[in-house]
């Protein structure tokens, strides 16, 4: 993309009160969550007044799936900080995509006018059979079903700008390898952790704190597998596109 391009792209810029009313949260909310480090601080624009952007809302989407899987504000906080300085709010819409995938919220029902306030945008109904390809919402009655974890993750693949047939393709290859790894994961658990520890362990508090940890593992286990796949794939991509950027 030429630099012309890049400069004529809108970027999305919003108040604290826009910010906080597209994340469904308080302003109060909003201001905690900065004072704690949660959120980087808006960029200051005339009059002082704070503009924030994606990454602010991808990243309030990431805190609330993170609550919702049990963890405190304390362990947010270290989750967070493991994260690289530079994700965009792409990346952080995959990382809540994928933790909301151990524990996804069931599928809800909702009227046009309510699916187009959740997503943040018109939707046509070109919008409509894409998200509805993908698996991220289905016709149910006169309104739709939706799958909340997906819908914003959903709703930014519609403006990538590759056919629908390659992004239902990706999300088949993703699909796969997503069972296969979390298939054998499972079972290196098992047997190299969970099976030997309980046939030596005879103390039930040990056995109940063992439980508990498999219990918190899933969203440590999804930030590394995130992170671990982010640099694999921006290796591939740099070594698959290098001769055509010289």
């Amino acid at each position: 993309m030429s630099s012309q391009a890049q400069e004529s792209t809108p970027t999305l810029t919003l108040t604290v009160d826009e910010l906080a009313a597209r994340a469904g949260v308080t302003v109060r909310t909003v201001r905690f969550y900065s004072t704690r480090g949660l959120l980087p601080p808006p960029v200051i624009g005339p009059r002082r007044v704070g503009h924030y952007g994606p990454e602010h809302l991808s990243r309030l989407a990431l805190i609330e799936e993170l609550q919702l899987q049990g963890m405190t504000l304390s362990a947010i906080e270290r989750y967070l900080d493991a994260l690289p300085d530079d994700l965009s709010a792409h990346d952080l819409a995959i990382h809540r995509a994928l933790v909301a995938s151990w524990a996804p919220d069931p599928e809800q029902e909702t009227s046009r006018e309510e699916l187009e306030r959740r997503a943040g945008r018109a939707l046509s109904d070109t919008d409509v059979r894409r998200l509805t390809a993908m698996n991220v919402i289905g016709p149910a009655g006169d309104g739709f079903r939706v799958d909340p974890a997906l819908l914003r993750l959903g709703v930014a693949l519609l403006d990538v700008p590759i056919s629908h047939g390659t992004i239902l393709a990706a999300r088949q290859v993703l699909m796969e390898h997503a069972r296969a790894t979390a298939h054998e994961l499972t079972a290196l658990f098992r047997d190299e952790v969970w099976g030997p520890f309980t046939e030596g362990e005879d103390d039930p508090e040990r056995v109940e704190s063992m439980k508990a940890l498999s219990a918190h593992m899933p969203p440590l286990v999804v930030q590394a597998l995130v992170t671990a796949f982010q640099r694999s794939l921006r290796d591939e991509l740099r070594a698959a596109f290098a001769s055509e950027s010289e």
